[in-house]
């Protein structure tokens, strides 16, 4: 693994020798340009994610990443996993079929320590602690915030980190402003989005509808999604704005045949959610916001046998577990301006229920599984949280603390303290320390699952994090930033075999053990030099002791280069390259393969436009030399696959 690791660092360490040269030979490009990377220095980047409040880049001493609607609309997204798996530092674990399920991870952390935020309401799963993001429409996206380390300072339950995706904003003007698109390839794989924004009256609107399906890229994996989405924002007097937003989404995903385990699987999940929230200024330099949410989360994955004489007959049950939830909830938050304090104070409260179903077939039934098991848990959460940030001359400092409490797990203090420093227009440096925790999901506590005796007495799992950065645009005409991270995690929940005892000898999730994780990220992009610029992002994570599947350090670096005339033609190529370092059993024993390159490639042409309105044709190329990337055979990658589309804006 370590000659991987070498290659890699070589590998990028040499590219950006190169973009370094090719910008220095463009000194004659305007300094304007600059302008496009200094992220930090533009005052008007402003970010929600580290404080609940908006606040510039240039004072965000988390290590956080943004990834903007036209980014998306670039690469032609359709899911967030696609649009997360370019962003060093995560880790998606996905087959990369059209609406795939996927695992996200955040510098080396499970797929439960990651909280997935969408209008400010929690999208994972009671029962799991996971989030799947392909219910999430990627037309509705106006940024996403990423936070790469404990968060819980301000979100709470969060030890990986924060993936929080920001909805786009009503309209300001009465002619209505959106866009239209359809795309079509491979496999019958269609994509259909319509949009609106404008306001009626004194209330502003987002409107959105859109609709996902595909035969599947390879054979039983076929996608059928359909969304909507709504957001009104309503003026109520001078100092005053209620908003509401409604979402609802339906994704069927066939997750593909498992012949090593007899199995076919499908799953189908239906989300609905509510936001209202209400904004005032009561004096110029306090603000208030009060906010309440509902979400409805219902999940059924449904296995079948395949019929190779393992599972039972083809057709015949194997495994239904049905998650239905829904959560209630609320906060309110204090925001006090004065001199150098920019100050929040604020509550949550929210009440969660899973109704789990486990339904199992025949041949389970023969090993000591009971044909159903219904089980109803629950969990109250409330929290109070404040942080402040202090600009002083070059210095920014924010201290952060939050209380939790929850009926499961008890109560938890997470403390953070993040410094920032300006050496310049051109260079911040960042660090950052706090303490993160994550509950023990519902079904290890309370639920259960199949074969699995539920552990009421898990503790949460807690973590101290450490992080250091830099970005700059010093050197001429190219952004980069770097970051070392070191995560020392306690309370780690594992799986002890047979660990509850007799009578039924199931499983038990157990506290047990310590884990570290380190690494580190780089990140460089380039100014555009006759229109052509090169970016390039690599993340390491070194794991202590190995995971599941042996893995020491995992490591992923991309390479892309985009072209823009600025009249009516871009392209983008992106190649995105995974190092999992499982071991050589568990690589034998899973199939996997994943050393390779991924390249995508994606071409957009204006053929028509005017002042109000613009058409333009995509067309995008997956995996354009047929790489593979999958950690599991049953579920292999497709291979190069070619989509095309048409959108219109006005």
């Amino acid at each position: 693994m370590r000659s991987y690791f070498l290659k890699a660092g070589v590998l990028l360490c040499s590219f950006l020798v190169c973009m370094f040269s090719l910008c220095h030979t463009a000194a004659a490009q305007s300094e304007a340009e600059m302008h496009v990377l200094r992220m930090f220095y533009r005052e008007k980047d402003l970010v929600v994610s580290p404080t609940r409040h908006p606040k510039p880049i240039s004072q965000v001493a988390e290590n956080i990443a943004i990834i903007t609607a036209k980014q998306i609309e670039e690469m032609n997204a359709h899911t967030v996993a696609e649009v997360l798996n370019r962003v060093p530092g995560l880790f998606v674990n996905f087959n990369q079929d059209f609406g795939a399920a996927s695992l996200i991870c955040i510098q080396g952390s499970e797929q439960r320590h990651v909280l997935v935020l969408l209008d400010g309401v929690q999208w994972n799963f009671l029962a799991s602690n996971a989030a799947e993001t392909n219910s999430i429409p990627v037309g509705i996206i106006e940024r996403i915030e990423v936070i790469k380390g404990p968060a819980s300072s301000t979100w709470g339950s969060s030890l990986g980190g924060v993936i929080n995706v920001i909805t786009k904003q009503t309209g300001a003007t009465r002619r209505p402003t959106g866009s239209l698109r359809a795309s079509y390839g491979k496999s019958n794989s269609q994509d259909y989005r319509a949009e609106a924004s404008g306001n009626a009256g004194p209330a502003g609107y987002y409107l959105f509808a859109g609709k996902q399906k595909s035969d599947g890229l390879m054979p039983s994996r076929a996608f059928d999604s359909y969304s909507l989405y709504s957001k009104l924002n309503i003026p109520i007097s001078k100092n005053t704005e209620a908003q509401l937003s409604i979402g609802y989404s339906e994704p069927h995903t066939g997750l593909g045949d498992f012949p090593s385990g007899d199995i076919t699987q499908k799953g189908v999940s239906r989300n609905f959610f509510t936001t209202a929230s209400l904004d005032a200024s009561l004096t110029r330099k306090l603000g208030l916001n009060v906010s309440f949410h509902r979400f409805e989360q219902k999940f059924d994955l449904n296995n079948n046998a395949l019929g190779l004489g393992m599972s039972g007959p083809p057709g015949e049950l194997y495994l239904d577990t049905i998650y239905d939830e829904e959560t209630t909830g609320g906060g309110g938050r204090l925001v006090w301006t004065h001199g150098v304090h920019t100050a929040v104070l604020g509550v949550d409260v929210d009440r969660g229920k899973l109704d789990q179903t486990i339904n199992a077939g025949p041949v389970l039934q023969s090993m000591g599984a009971p044909a159903t098991s219904i089980t109803h848990p629950h969990i109250d959460r409330w929290a109070f949280y404040f942080n402040d940030t202090i600009v002083i001359d070059r210095w920014s400092i924010t201290p952060g603390i939050r209380y939790d409490d929850n009926s499961v797990s008890g109560s938890f203090l997470s403390p953070s303290l993040g410094v920032t420093y300006r050496l310049g227009e051109d260079s911040i440096l960042r660090a950052s320390v706090a303490k993160g925790f994550t509950i023990p999901p519902l079904s290890w506590t309370s639920g259960g699952g199949l074969f699995l005796e539920p552990n009421p007495f898990l503790n949460p799992e807690e973590v101290w994090s450490y992080q250091a950065g830099f970005e700059s645009s010093a050197a001429p005409y190219l952004w980069i930033k770097g970051t070392v991270f070191r995560h020392e995690l306690e309370n780690a929940l594992i799986v002890d075999l047979f660990g509850a005892g007799p009578p039924t000898f199931n499983d038990l999730v157990i506290n047990k053990g310590e884990i570290r994780r380190q690494g580190l990220e780089l990140e460089a992009e380039t100014v555009p030099m006759y229109n052509l610029s090169f970016l390039a992002g690599f993340a390491y994570v070194d794991l202590k002791p190995a995971n599941e599947r042996g893995s020491t350090g995992i490591y992923t670096y991309s390479i892309g280069a985009r072209y823009e005339d600025k009249k009516s033609f871009r392209a983008l190529l992106f190649g995105h390259y995974v190092w999992w370092d499982f071991d050589a059993p568990s690589k034998a024993k899973w199939g996997a393969n994943y050393d390779d390159f991924i390249w995508d490639l994606n071409l957009n042409k204006k053929i028509w436009t005017n002042v109000k309105t613009a058409t333009e044709l995509f067309l995008t190329a997956h995996n354009l030399f047929n790489g593979s990337q999958y950690t599991f055979g049953d579920s292999k990658n497709p291979g190069r696959w070619i989509e095309a589309g048409i959108r219109f804006k006005f």
